[in-house]
């Protein structure tokens, strides 16, 4: 199948969404691959809308990219998701297939699997994840396939800790739950995931011990964070929330487009310029 100069179309959805970097990243490649007729955009689209978005994309249409709140909202409209989105019941990227089915993936977790990779972690013997939300079902799955140990999840209610040893129990990693009061024990892990919204780990920063493992902070704006820069000041090893995106964008671009690899330094530095000029 030939891409360019055919002209296809790719979008971000969510809601809010203005702030999305997506379109950035996913030009940057466009650009980069000599594909000229390729256009990728964003729309505002909660989860009533959804259904009727779906329904009224033509046959340009190659893909989705898909944020809060739709990553499970997406899931029934599908014709098929991944084993890997399966396992979070989660779906951040649909590829529209040239017989016209709807097959939806996770690049949330090979993104952060490849963001650690290329820091250099390929393996801990445990870890420490801040937070219970969506980011953090990805994260355990993530660590599923690196920790050989026992992950420590610090949430702030009963619930979300029965909800995080449910994930851990079905992806097959053991997790242990702690009260967010103690978090500042978490950066004693050799690699720390913090999945909390911004500003929630500041008051963390003055607990960053001598010498620090890993820190992978999911945010990308602002940033750095307050813990990330203390983080960095003590000499451990960061990746940020705009690692994630790339890596994740990445492999969504390859999956649209059908051409590998995706030209992640052009991506990378595009996302940073983007980010620069806010």
């Amino acid at each position: 199948m030939s891409h360019s100069p055919e002209h296809k179309k790719a979008a971000v959805l969510g809601s809010p969404i203005a702030h999305s970097l997506s379109p950035v990243l996913h030009r940057a490649a466009y650009d980069e691959l000599g594909l000229t007729g390729w256009e990728y955009g964003r729309h505002e689209v909660d989860e009533a809308a959804l259904p009727a978005f779906l329904e009224k994309l033509g046959p340009q249409w190659a893909g989705l990219s898909l944020t809060m709140p739709l990553k499970r909202a997406v899931i029934p409209l599908l014709d098929e998701i991944s084993p890997t989105a399966a396992s979070v019941e989660a779906v951040n990227t649909v590829v529209f297939t040239s017989d016209g089915r709807r097959r939806g993936d996770n690049t949330d977790i090979p993104g952060m699997l490849a963001a650690l990779r290329e820091r250099g972690v390929q393996q801990v013997e445990r870890a420490a994840v801040l937070g219970a939300g969506a980011t953090a079902s990805s994260a355990l799955a993530a660590l599923a396939r690196i920790c050989t140990g026992e992950v420590t999840a610090y949430v702030r209610s009963a619930a979300r800790a029965d909800e995080m040893r449910g994930w851990g129990e079905r992806l097959g990693v053991p997790v242990r739950t702690a009260p967010w009061d103690d978090a500042a024990a978490a950066l004693e892990a050799p690699l720390v995931v913090a999945t909390t919204p911004a500003g929630s780990t500041d008051p963390l920063a003055a607990a960053v011990p001598d010498r620090p493992g890993t820190l992978f902070d999911v945010l990308y704006e602002p940033w750095p964070t307050a813990l990330a820069a203390a983080w960095a000041d003590r000499g451990g090893a960061v990746v940020g929330g705009l690692d994630l995106l790339v890596h994740q964008a990445v492999l969504q671009v390859e999956q649209m487009t059908g051409r590998a690899p995706a030209p992640l330094a052009a991506m990378r530095r595009a996302g940073e310029s983007a980010l620069a000029a806010r």
